[in-house]
């Protein structure tokens, strides 16, 4: 099991306010499914809130109990029929399709919410050398410089 110190746990605590519980775990108790959807969820998300549905507190607390020890994660915080678990996220190795090369960079474009009210999203482009980000968070391509008709046929 993790020990968390108290500034940590806090911190946990704030973070897991607005979050909605993501593993219901229901009559039948802590099955073997619902400990793998938990330790699934923990490796998405790091932090998750976890209901459970009765009304024994000692059964509630015995099944906190049992998840941090068997999943090793970190009891945050037990309230009434919501549990907060913490396991530091394990890092995914991600394979990108198209390696960045000559030209290539990668550039972080992070858009609000439409309504202002949530979270920003966050994605990760690969931008080729003729490409820009622009303030709305939209890629463009430069475009071809114009050539006169009249000089080309000068020219020629």
């Amino acid at each position: 099991m993790i020990k968390l110190t108290p500034a940590e746990r806090s911190a946990l605590r704030a973070e897991a306010h607005g979050l909605n519980p993501v593993v219901m775990i229901g009559e039948a108790g802590l099955t073997e499914a619902v400990k793998k959807e938990i330790s699934s969820s923990l490796d998405a998300h790091g932090l998750i809130k976890v209901r459970v549905f009765g009304d024994d507190r000692e059964e509630r607390v015995a099944i906190y109990e049992q998840i941090c020890e068997e999943l090793e994660a970190a009891p945050v915080q037990h309230i009434g029929k919501l549990l907060v678990l913490y396991r530091p996220k394990k890092e995914a190795v991600k394979e990108r399709s198209v390696k960045a090369g000559k030209g290539m960079r990668e550039v972080t474009i992070v858009k609000p919410s439409p309504s202002g009210t949530k979270k920003p999203s966050v994605t990760k482009v690969l931008l080729k050398g003729n490409e820009r980000v622009t303030q709305g968070g939209n890629i463009k391509r430069v475009k071809p410089r114009q050539t006169s008709t009249k000089k080309t046929a000068l020219n020629k």
